[in-house]
This record gives structure tokens, sequence and C-alpha cells, in this order.
């Protein structure tokens, strides 16, 4: 029987994927905001690994990077595209008795909220191009709906997951819950699923992603997001979540080690809340990619995720120009184990 083992992020990467933003995106209006954020992510990763920019225009991003476009770790592959938020639309990668393989899930927009339609064509396209390792295959999973951000991997067969992403209206709401942790299981070879039932960000269009609530910093270290302020709109969800990762047990029996990150301050534009999160960092080669948003919280964030990672440096992006379409640095970022990129 073979053997499928979907890696941690922590895993050694070969590459990380941006889905450049453009003229012809949501992005049109806040370019000059933006795109340096989107810089100072490339430059960070390629100074560890290699970098994969998805782009309609190669010659024009290569303008805005400027001095670093010239990077040896920097790859392009030119297709067109609705938006930029790769760790959704991006393949989702395992290995299969040690042989790598893109699994390329259906992608439709959060739950048909947003165009999909080119974005869902950029794994194939990738494929196609030649941009995967010669020994990687790329598997087709569609019609199964499922988004990168709303999976957590502890490279060990255990997922962490959210029941209002995964069952909701328009991505699999034809399965049950016990059904979808069977799909889940054949598809990663998991032992098990810990479903979070409590959380969510307001501003959130993804339904509760767990990549902006809690996450896998190893086998036995979750972080996550703390409320504490009891008028707060999330106090009594996040509360609530909170109980529930105290009850889960590693596969070992033991509680998890839970490290708390701050509720990031409140951030709005035109009265409506956006949601700002510390648990969309970024794991890279050597690093970890921390969302700033241009707060005292920021150091606080910092200094806990220290502690989850002893031997990786911190490293803060400003990503509050993300948040204008309610999204932070995890979402704009698909991660490649070693082995799946040339």
């Amino acid at each position: 029987m073979s053997r499928i083992v979907f890696p941690a992020e922590w895993h050694p990467q070969s590459a990380v994927q941006l889905t450049w933003p453009h003229r012809d995106t949501d992005w049109a209006p806040a370019l000059e905001e933006v795109v340096p954020c989107f810089a100072a992510i490339a430059q960070e990763v390629m100074k560890r690994e290699t970098l994969l920019i998805v782009c309609p225009d190669e010659a024009e991003v290569r303008r805005q990077l400027g001095g670093i476009a010239n990077h040896g770790r920097l790859v392009f592959r030119e297709m067109e595209t609705n938006d930029t938020w790769a760790r959704d639309h991006g393949g989702i990668s395992v290995f299969k008795d040690g042989t790598p393989v893109v699994y390329d899930f259906l992608f439709n927009g959060w739950g048909m909220k947003f165009a999909a339609c080119r974005d869902n064509l950029i794994t194939r396209r990738l494929h196609r191009s030649g941009t995967f390792a010669k020994e990687a295959r790329v598997v087709n999973r569609q019609p199964f709906v499922l988004e990168g951000g709303s999976i957590e991997s502890d490279g060990c067969g255990t997922l962490l997951t959210t029941l209002e992403c995964l069952g909701s209206v328009n991505r699999n709401e034809y399965l049950n819950r016990e059904q979808l942790e069977r799909r889940l299981k054949g598809f990663f070879g998991l032992e098990r699923v810990l479903w979070l039932e409590n959380g969510y960000l307001a501003g959130d269009d993804t339904d509760s992603h767990v990549d902006t609530l809690a996450r896998f910093c190893d086998e036995q270290t979750i972080a996550y997001v703390q409320c504490t302020d009891t008028e707060d709109e999330h106090f009594s969800q996040l509360q609530a979540m909170e109980e529930e990762l105290k009850a889960f047990r590693t596969l070992a029996g033991q509680p998890y080690r839970l490290i708390p990150l701050p509720m990031a301050d409140r951030v709005t534009r035109d009265g409506e809340r956006l949601p700002a999160t510390y648990a969309n960092f970024l794991i890279i080669n050597g690093a970890v990619l921390m969302p700033c948003y241009r707060s005292e919280k920021d150091l606080l964030a910092g200094a806990a995720l220290q502690t989850a990672f002893p031997d990786r440096e911190i490293v803060g992006i400003d990503c509050l120009p993300l948040l204008g379409q309610h999204g932070s640095l995890h979402c704009t970022a698909m991660h490649y184990p070693a082995g799946v990129i040339k």
C-alpha cells in the first residue's frame, strides 16, 4: 500500500510562489501601496530559496522590483491571473512513497464569492510549462474544493482545519463532516483531523481559514490568536477556540504547547473591520516572515513567534496594505517542499 506524507510547512523548501498584483486585479487602485509589500516578501524569500513569480507581464514586474529583479533565485512564469492569493490557488504538495506529488484542487473563489477562472488554471499551466521537477507528478483533485489556507499539517499525520470553511456553501457542502474527513485522510495519508468549530475574524472572506487563527509550529506546538478584550466582538468565539485547542492532544497523548499571539489592533476601512492577524505568518527556509501592522503589538507578536521558532529568524513585513483586500502575508504565498520545483 502506498504511503502518503503531507509535509509540514517547516519541511525544507524548494521554492515559494507569489502571484503578482496587476492592473486587472482588485489591487488596481492600490498598486503603489501593495507592490512594495510584495517586493519585500520577494526579497526575503530570495535570500533563502527560489522565488516563483506568476504574472501576466514579466517585464513590468521586473521594472517594479528594480535591482533585485536579476537575482539568481528568481523564476518567472507568465500567464493571466484573476487575483494574487497563491496560498489558496497554488498546488498543494505531498510525497507518495517518497515521490513528490502536487495536488490540483478546485479553487472557486472561496465558495464562488469572486472570479477565479484564471487562478484555477495556474497549477496545471505551471505543470505544462515545466516548472515542477521532472520526477514530480501533478494530480487533478477537482471537483473537490480545497484552499491551502484552510489546512495545517504537522507532517506526522495530523491535520488542523475548521469546519466552518471546509463544509461551507459552494465548497463541499454535499459532504458531511465524516465524509470530509475520509476524503482528507485519503488525500493526505492522515491518521486524524483536528476540527476547530469556533473562531473567526471580522472581514474575512475565507469562511475562517485556519491560517488566520491557529498554526502548527512543530509537532507539539500551536500558535493561535488570543483575544483577552471582553469588549471585542471576537472575544467569545476566540475564547471558545482557545478551549478547543487546550482539549486537543498530540499523537503521543499530551496537551499541545500553546503559544498565544496578540489580537491585532482594530483596522478599519470605510467603517468595515479588516481581518488583521498575526497567525498569518509564512515559514520559509531558516526564517519566519511575520505580518506587521504598524502597531506596538508587532513586537509582542514577534517575541511570541521567536519562542515558537527559536532556531529561525523572525522577519517582520509591513502587511497593512494587504488588509485592503482582506488578506495578509501567508495568503499571498504558496510554499513548495524540496524536490517539487526544479
